[in-house]
């Protein structure tokens, strides 16, 4: 029993010693710090981040709509003031059967035939194209637009300078130059344009004098400096001259505002449109 005992100290002594041997001859780990803050420690060690942690979408900002503004309609006579800005106050004035129905009837089939009409011939980028309508030019001085210069004719038709007569009577204008345009259908028009060649003056007085089918006179104001001359999002008006109607554009109209007669899809007949302007000498003497 004695010996028994006795070697079971020794074997125990010796694994004992032998697993303190093991013990010592394993390499210690480095403590942790206990000077470093547990915010300092790596995320992915601190367990309760996982359940705080937030998401985030990016989400692209909506822009703002910008809408095409409809085009608004003036038909009824009256004084329309169109806007006001640096250059002055752009007006127009609207007089529906300034001539009565019997006299414009008459009057259009004399014009048809007396006035001496033609068709200019534009050159655009070294391209020849016909003017889309008949014209022809009244006036003791020449006219010059879209690099086409209208000679003078000084022999006014009797009927035109009783017209003049009474709508520088109505007015109080005095006009001393006529064009005279003839659009034979649906298929002639002009285009977009502002009538402010330098012969015409600052702020020019236009009187548009119309006959024969009614035909939509299309106005729209001139971009700000900012809209590098996109058009998109400028005011627009409708305005349909009559037979007989008169309309008066004035003030700063022709400096902000510009204008057409678009071709139209439906069958139209001829319709007649008188001009009364007045035209000074080009200071230079230079007609261009």
């Amino acid at each position: 029993m004695a010996e028994r005992r006795q070697r079971a100290r020794v074997q125990g002594g010796w694994a004992g010693g032998a697993a303190g041997k093991a013990r010592s001859a394993a390499p210690k780990a480095p403590a942790a710090s206990n000077l470093a803050p547990a915010d300092a420690r790596p995320a992915w060690v601190r367990k309760d981040q996982r359940h705080t942690q937030k998401h985030f979408v990016f989400e692209k900002p909506s822009e703002v709509e910008r809408r095409v503004p409809e085009a608004g309609v003036i038909d009824k006579p009256g004084v329309y003031e169109l806007s006001k800005g640096p250059t002055g106050i752009s007006r127009i004035h609207l007089i529906p059967g300034f001539i009565d129905s019997e006299q414009a009837d008459w009057m259009f089939e004399q014009l048809l035939q007396d006035i001496p009409w033609g068709q200019r011939t534009h050159i655009r980028q070294d391209v020849s194209f016909e003017e889309p309508r008949l014209t022809s030019w009244y006036g003791e001085l020449p006219y010059t637009y879209s690099r086409i210069t209208m000679q003078p004719n000084p022999n006014w038709h009797p009927l035109l300078t009783m017209l003049k007569e009474r709508i520088e009577e109505f007015t109080g204008y005095t006009f001393n130059s006529l064009l005279c345009n003839l659009y034979r259908n649906e298929k002639d028009s002009v285009d977009w344009h502002s009538d402010d060649e330098p012969s015409l003056g600052k702020n020019p007085v236009i009187a548009s004098l119309s006959f024969g089918a009614t035909r939509t006179f299309e106005m729209r104001k001139k971009p700000s400096p900012e809209e590098n001359g996109d058009y998109t999002y400028v005011e627009r008006l409708k305005i349909p001259l009559d037979h007989g109607t008169l309309l008066m554009m004035e003030g700063a109209t022709q400096e902000d505002w510009q204008h057409r007669v678009p071709k139209e899809y439906h069958s139209r007949d001829a319709r007649i449109n008188l001009t009364f302007r007045i035209i000074y000498p080009e200071p230079d003497g230079v007609w261009k």
